[in-house]
């Protein structure tokens, strides 16, 4: 299954999520009413009015919820008490913790997600949340920073990555919102027994009876709860863990962290109950214990032996014996089993990778093979002098700026007078610097993984700041038509990224829309892509315009016009584009790799223009596109 069917699958299991949940509050309703009638008797005109009440108490507890829950994932983590992993950390738990995620992002093509740690949590654990990969966060416990190693570490991030780019990840922080709904009641319920403690008389027994139903009636909202979080949770820990197995490359790491939550005292749980109970659907283990039809997670022993067939309950016995005696320690097991992974050198920005239109759309948010290797030496190749400057919080805005800067000097000096009118001259002019001793050789296939890793401290900037940001952004890739394609592309990559950040929760919903529905938006976007790539040679753009075209539209003819306003015309396409179906997305990745490579062959630097291109519609695709061919 690709990420297209995937997407489908979560959009399927929304769809889901909606008719469960109100067949839970169907059946919430009826407690209620039959309480009423037991207590009170039958009266037509109250039970009108209870189950009128009883749906606004759960509809205002659910908007409740999903409002507070509108600004991503970090309220989540937060709320489980989450520390911030810092940027410059210097704590080698930490750092190899940054290390792995920052890796991980890359190879995924995304931005970096915000880290965080439950230092209060000695079980090992993790989950990720948030609506888009541009609001993500990953937090693990401090049980599994202590007790696993980096094979271990990496297995266990691969894992929440998966449901960071398949869509798991917005579908459970909207499954958070709508069971809070549910079990309002019998948080109601507890809440008057507890208050209403020091009354006397017959209001007494008034009080303390529809407390008690409340409490009932919450009981059986959190068995409904409980149902609908292990239905829409189980498969997909399959898939994830599948998942994490192909994109590391490696069974024993994923295994060994699912073993040490099995040896370890404490294994996977959480120590805050309550809150355990709300993200359980969302974590690496079962946070609660919970077996049978309220498991939000297969046996643990069945997920390892479906990455290690042949192992058996008995040798977890031994390993809990032995993890007993002398508690796992992940930093020595790292020195002992020599866990460092080799950077490679990046292969030259003008050397051909052979790729097919179905092969690049197969990798969208699904690395694989070399991707997590390869992105170990793009992060080795960044300089420390040029990774500080990514991740200060100063120094990231300037530092993005100089990465949209043209090479040509009429259209430089236009897009300097933007950023000096919104930002002023010193960051015009460290932007400019930054071009010139940084950026302007930089390797094409750095510059997206270090806009990733800049992206964590410029979302922590204030509002003010990211608008102004996000206006001369878009300022400075619109100074002139004669931008580039790639520093128009990468620029609106960064603006949809920001403007995520800024409003997380509107990124809730799957597109819908065919492609016959916006033909001219596939011609235009395919013309300017024609066109960029062949400049001179107006035979070999038509050509390429014609291959994507075909791709996607075979039976429409739709001639070659490349826009007289050049890039600038894509403002007009991606908002339609972004709004196709999942399985119609996948056709226009295939389309848009077929007019980027109509010979067959692309070079590193128009991959890297492919990877934007599709970044921007949210088809993330990993750094190698193709195993690079030897040289000759």
């Amino acid at each position: 299954m690709n990420f297209f069917q995937r997407q489908e699958q979560a959009r399927r299991n929304t769809t889901r999520l909606v008719v469960l949940f109100a067949l839970a509050v169907a059946g919430i309703v009826l407690a209620v009413d039959a309480a009423v009638v037991l207590f009170v008797g039958f009266h037509p005109g109250m039970l009108l009015a209870t189950t009128l009440v009883t749906v606004g108490i759960i509809g205002i507890g659910s908007l409740f919820r999903i409002s507070s829950l509108s600004s991503g994932g970090e309220p989540v983590a937060q709320q489980l008490g989450g520390v911030a992993v810092p940027e410059d950390t210097t704590d080698l738990q930490l750092r190899r913790l940054r290390n792995v995620v920052e890796e991980m992002a890359i190879a995924s093509g995304v931005p970096v997600p915000a880290i965080y740690v439950l230092e209060h949590e000695p079980g090992i654990n993790a989950f990720a949340a948030g609506y888009s990969t541009s609001d993500a966060v990953v937090a693990v416990t401090r049980g599994a920073l202590d007790r696993l190693n980096r094979d271990e570490l990496q297995g266990v991030v691969a894992h929440e990555f998966s449901h960071i780019l398949n869509g798991d990840m917005r579908l459970n922080i909207r499954l958070m919102g709508v069971l809070f709904g549910i079990l309002m009641i019998g948080l109601i319920g507890r809440k008057i027994l507890f208050h209403g403690r020091g009354i006397r008389g017959n209001g007494a027994l008034v009080v303390l009876g529809g407390a008690l139903a409340a409490i009932v009636v919450g009981a059986l909202g959190m068995f409904f709860g409980r149902m609908i979080k292990a239905g829409v949770s189980r498969s997909r820990e399959v898939l994830a863990d599948a998942s994490a197995v192909q994109f590391t490359r490696q069974t024993s790491g994923l295994a060994g962290a699912l073993k040490k939550i099995g040896g370890v005292e404490g294994g996977s749980r959480l120590a805050q109950r309550d809150d355990a109970e709300e993200v359980s659907h969302m974590l690496f283990g079962d946070g609660l214990g919970l077996h049978g039809l309220f498991a939000t997670h297969p046996p643990l022993l069945k997920r390892i032996q479906a990455l290690e067939p042949n192992f058996r309950a008995e040798q977890l016995s031994r390993l809990q014996a032995q993890w007993l005696a002398s508690p796992p320690d992940g930093l020595q097991e790292d020195v002992q089993l020599g866990l460092v992974s080799r950077a490679e050198a990046l292969p030259q920005a003008g050397r051909s990778l052979s790729v097919t239109p179905p092969m690049v759309a197969a990798q969208v948010a699904h690395p694989h093979d070399d991707d997590y290797d390869r992105a170990h030496s793009l992060v080795a190749a960044i300089s420390d002098e040029l990774h500080a400057v990514a991740t200060h919080r100063e120094a990231a805005m300037p530092l993005l700026l100089g990465l949209l800067l043209d090479d040509a000097p009429l259209v430089l000096e236009k897009q300097r007078i933007e950023i000096i009118a919104r930002m002023g001259n010193a960051a015009a002019t460290e932007a400019q610097h930054l071009r010139e001793t940084h950026l302007r050789t930089l390797h094409p296939m750095l510059r997206m993984p270090l806009a990733a890793m800049a992206f964590p401290v410029l979302r922590r900037r204030p509002r003010p700041d990211l608008a102004t940001f996000l206006d001369t952004v878009h300022a400075v890739v619109h100074a002139d038509d004669r931008v580039s394609l790639f520093e128009y592309c990468l620029g609106r990559l960064l603006e949809v990224q920001l403007r995520e950040t800024l409003d997380p929760s509107r990124n809730i919903r799957f597109g819908r829309r065919k492609p016959g529905n916006v033909k001219q938006e596939f011609a235009t976007l395919l013309a300017v892509v024609a066109h960029a790539g062949n400049p001179d040679d107006t035979m070999a753009a038509q050509r390429a315009y014609l291959a994507g075209m075909q791709r996607v539209l075979p039976r429409d003819h739709v001639p070659y016009a490349p826009p007289p306003e050049g890039v600038l015309a894509l403002d007009a396409v991606w908002e339609p584009l972004d709004a196709l179906d999942p399985l119609a997305k996948q056709v226009m990745v295939e389309a848009i790799t077929a007019a980027v490579s109509h010979d067959g062959r692309i070079s590193v630097a128009e991959s890297e223009l492919l990877r934007t291109i599709c970044g921007v519609l949210h088809c993330p695709l990993p750094p190698s596109l193709e195993q690079l061919p030897q040289a000759s």
